[in-house]
């Protein structure tokens, strides 16, 4: 994991379990793929081990991550295909109807919004 900078606008444990979210929608985690010990990430970002736990255990109930006894945490199989159809699903619930609106309040044609997207995936 890399450096992180906690916010005050929502508990640390969703925080961390929004990063490892990330990680594994950025294909940095991987399908069976450990997650690190939770002393070690603790330790490493000076938390509380049950804050760290508590992230865990979110991932561990929404089925991304397995418990392997004696073993640790790892990412499931599922995981990228449920974290993808869960984001597409928000993204069209939360944040789409709010760019369309902003589409329709600036008249912009779906000609100018493919022609600037086209340039922007060009530049990739």
């Amino acid at each position: 994991m890399t450096a992180i900078q906690w916010s005050d606008g929502a508990p640390i444990y969703r925080q961390l379990k929004e990063r490892v979210v990330a990680m594994m929608l950025d294909g940095v985690l991987k399908p069976g793929d450990a997650l690190p010990s939770v002393r070690q990430v603790a330790a490493e970002y000076q938390l509380n081990p049950i804050t760290v736990s508590r992230a865990y255990q979110e991932l561990a109930d929404e089925a991304l991550v397995e418990k392997r006894r004696g073993l640790g945490m790892y990412v499931t199989e599922e995981a990228a295909k449920k974290l993808l159809l869960n984001e597409r699903e928000r993204f069209l619930r939360e944040e789409w109807p709010l760019v369309l609106e902003r589409i329709l309040r600036l008249g912009l044609s779906t000609e100018e919004l493919l022609s600037a997207s086209g340039d922007k995936a060009g530049a990739q």
